[in-house]
């Protein structure tokens, strides 16, 4: 017999306690963990100054990444104790865990205080970030789920969704605001703690809220009954009918929507800043507009999937990204800094070598030496920012930049004594700072030529592609599995998407650009993964919108 449900009717007062109260506390829990990736050039040369200027910022990112990839952990510790104790409870612990680390950040020694200590810190405060941040987002999202009518759950969760934007546009308005004030050289001196540290006020705000909310009706029923999962892990990843589930979700929808979300985001704030020079002030304001603009979407795109479903739109925000983010990104190219991509099309970089002599330029420890020409080019390049083609040369040969019709030969620092090293180095420096400057490569965008409404409307796009594949993404994760195990087994697809799949994104698109030259091949990452999340949720799951999720407790 065919369940019925009441019409749709208005948002009662308590329902929007629940979401203002669960959206606020996520929004704060987002700031704060988006605070070290809008800052992590300048953490980059606070916390790992022992290392080369590439390598330091790579790292940074890999710090950046710890976060994301113990997410899923902290989906399993924190999902089960959401499930065996309730909702309310789990994630109040979640905030103080992630407020706290926020805030020892803000006031822990740099490198040239305490040495290797620093780096050490910081990535254990970013680990345990990264678990609070596991247990938050599933607790929130099933909270107001739990709490939302048949037919507007789409709609309800959707303000869940916006939390993780509204907290990157807070981080990124407060940074403003605190360089603003203290200066660009003050800033990157001391000021970068003031955000961290002001986190402290916005962690009291959200616990006071959180301990005025009361346990989700969906949770409290169940627990009256004496249904709560003894074993929500055993019943979510032991058993088949379950596990299953959670591959599909993973593979056929949070993987893409992390690399679209990721990619929208993050890597657009990083590409502008270290591919196209754009000054970090001007980026900020850029992405913090195209957010403002963007945001109310993820709203519209969740009320909609309660019409027509939310399996097309989040397939269709992952399709559009991986046919458009190549064009995409050439006219983000051209709009930002304009004498860029006018030199490229005039006078292409082209580093000639041996192959046998290129090495994988990541050094995160900063104990290899790159000694060859090939490497000590492509350093040079990379440190300048510029993007080059690899043509290979015969055995033996020492490297060569082409750059329009002057050619530099590389040298061999291995055997060369330190001073005549440094000699070299700074004299093949200068040789190809002065052929890329000849050529036309600014060493930085020019402020007057950034076209800012175009860079803003390209922003808006990613951003709306964005709130396409996250706005609805909530409501569905939960109509897949039933109250009993619903915390653990939605938070766990959605963090190893979101933290392994997303996370991990900057970083390996700026590695495979470091390693292959071309600052648009890191794009590839998330334009495979988007496709290949079209292909299996096309084919394998199934629409949820009219699920009733009581139906399986």
């Amino acid at each position: 017999m065919a369940t019925t449900h009441p019409a749709p009717r208005p948002m009662s007062p308590e329902e929007r306690k629940v979401i203002f109260a669960s959206s606020l506390g996520t929004v704060f829990e987002w700031y704060d963990f988006y605070l070290y990736g809008s800052l992590a050039a300048i953490i980059a040369k606070q916390f790992f100054s022992g290392l080369d200027a590439g390598s330091a910022f790579i790292f940074a990112l890999l710090a950046f990444a710890a976060g994301f990839i113990v997410r899923p952990f902290g989906a399993i510790f924190f999902g089960r104790l959401g499930d065996m104790i309730g909702r309310k409870y789990t994630f109040l612990v979640t905030i103080l865990i992630m407020g706290l680390s926020t805030f020892i950040v803000g006031i822990l020694p740099t490198y040239a205080s305490i040495g290797v200590a620093a780096p050490v810190i910081l990535i254990i405060l970013r680990l345990l970030q990264g678990l609070a941040l596991g247990g938050e987002y599933g607790g929130a999202a099933t909270y107001v789920a739990e709490h939302a009518p048949h037919g507007r759950r789409g709609a309800y969760t959707a303000w869940i969704q916006t939390t993780a934007t509204l907290g990157l546009f807070l981080s990124l308005m407060v940074i403003l605001g605190t360089r603003t004030i203290t200066g660009e050289e003050a800033f990157a001196d001391w000021g970068w703690r003031v955000p961290f540290i002001v986190s402290i006020a916005l962690l009291a705000i959200s616990v006071w809220i959180r301990l005025a909310m009361n346990e989700s009706p969906a949770f409290q029923k169940m627990k009256a009954e004496g249904k709560t999962s003894k074993a929500p892990l055993k019943e979510s990843f032991g058993e088949w009918k379950n596990l299953k589930i959670v591959i599909l979700a993973l593979v056929g929808l949070t993987a893409g929507q992390a690399v679209v979300w990721y990619t929208g985001q993050f890597y657009a704030l990083f590409f502008l800043t270290q591919a196209l020079k754009v000054d970090g002030a001007t980026a900020n304001i850029l992405v913090a507009v195209s957010l403002l603009i963007g945001t109310p979407f993820f709203i519209v795109f969740g009320a909609l999937s309660d019409k027509i479903g939310r399996k097309p739109i989040i397939l269709a925000g992952c399709l559009l990204a991986a046919l458009t983010y190549f064009p995409v990104f050439g006219a983000l190219t051209k709009a930002a800094n304009p004498a860029l991509a006018e030199a490229q099309a005039k006078n292409k970089v082209v580093v000639v070598a041996d192959p046998n002599e290129c090495s994988f330029q990541f050094n995160p420890t900063g104990t290899v030496k790159f000694t060859s020409s090939c490497d000590i080019a492509k350093q040079v390049l990379a440190g300048a920012s510029v993007s080059y083609e690899n043509a290979p040369a015969a055995a033996g040969t020492p490297a060569v930049i082409k750059i329009g019709e002057t050619s530099i030969t590389s040298y061999s620092s291995k055997g060369l004594p330190a001073d005549e090293a440094k000699k070299k180095d700074a004299e093949f420096k200068k040789a190809v700072a002065d052929a890329l400057k000849a050529a036309g490569y600014p060493t930085k965008a020019d402020p007057a030529r950034i076209d800012k409404v175009m860079v803003t409307a390209i922003l808006v796009y990613l951003v709306l592609l964005v709130t396409m594949v996250y706005g609805p993404i909530a409501a569905m994760l939960v109509e897949m599995f039933p109250t009993r195990i619903r915390y653990t087994s939605m938070s766990l697809p959605y963090h190893i998407g979101n933290g392994w799949f997303g996370g991990l994104l900057p970083t390996t698109a700026f590695a495979i650009v470091a390693q292959t030259g071309n600052m648009y091949n890191g794009l590839w990452y998330p334009i495979i993964i988007a496709g290949a999340t079209v292909v299996i949720g096309g084919l394998f799951i199934k629409e949820t919108k009219d699920v009733d999720i009581y139906a399986n407790d």
